[in-house]
């Protein structure tokens, strides 16, 4: 898979373009900066967006063409960041160093995804926010035609009611299956089903 990721983002156009993802794009800005992660963020145009409103931005993923591309973007807007190339399992943030973590389209087998949500609770402060959208189950039925992107195997696409439970202790503050109408560079476009979901981490 590392080298797909290498292939699609070595290429000199952005494989989803340079916007903001519209869920984050809408609630980030209501939330007071600080420090972020944006896991397997891709090309980076997530992590500049918040840059730009002034948080902290913190990145990783395992593709370096992905690095090379983000970190060009953040130049052009003359931002920073800190983006490494990482695994999950690779990671090595100070535990409770984040104030937010957002995940977008982060696509993980469902035996692997129970560790990423320690791995994310682990990393997040008391009080810290939790972003995500990601394709849902229902969202192959959308996809038929391979244009609203996404992974075509099941296992890998999200249900509420799963991270309902892997952050059951937590304040839920948004968590819902909806259609959307994606528009994000080459490989994200068409009427799509997605998982939008925010939660804060118990302050104590």
């Amino acid at each position: 898979m590392q080298s797909f990721w290498n292939e699609r983002y070595g290429a000199s156009e952005y494989a989803y373009g340079k916007a903001p993802n519209v869920f984050l794009a809408s609630r980030l800005p209501e939330f007071p900066t600080g420090r972020i992660l944006f896991p397997a963020e891709g090309e980076g145009r997530n992590a500049v967006f918040a840059a730009r409103l002034g948080w902290d931005v913190h990145a990783f993923d395992y593709s370096e063409a992905a690095r090379t591309k983000a970190l060009q973007l953040a130049e052009e807007h003359a931002v920073g960041l800190q983006y490494i190339v990482s695994d999950v399992r690779e990671l090595n943030y100070e535990p409770a160093s984040f104030d937010a973590i957002a995940i977008i389209f982060a696509h993980f087998p469902s035996s692997f995804r129970a560790h990423c949500h320690q791995v994310w609770d682990n990393l997040l402060k008391p009080g810290g926010l939790l972003l995500l959208e990601a394709f849902s189950r229902e969202h192959l039925r959308y996809n038929t035609d391979g244009k609203a992107g996404g992974p075509r195997e099941a296992d890998l696409l999200y249900d509420v009611a799963e991270l309902e439970a892997a952050f059951a202790h937590y304040e839920i503050l948004e968590a819902q299956q909806v259609e959307t109408e994606l528009a994000e560079g080459l490989y994200h476009n068409g009427l799509s089903s997605v998982v939008q979901f925010v939660a804060r981490k118990p302050a104590g």
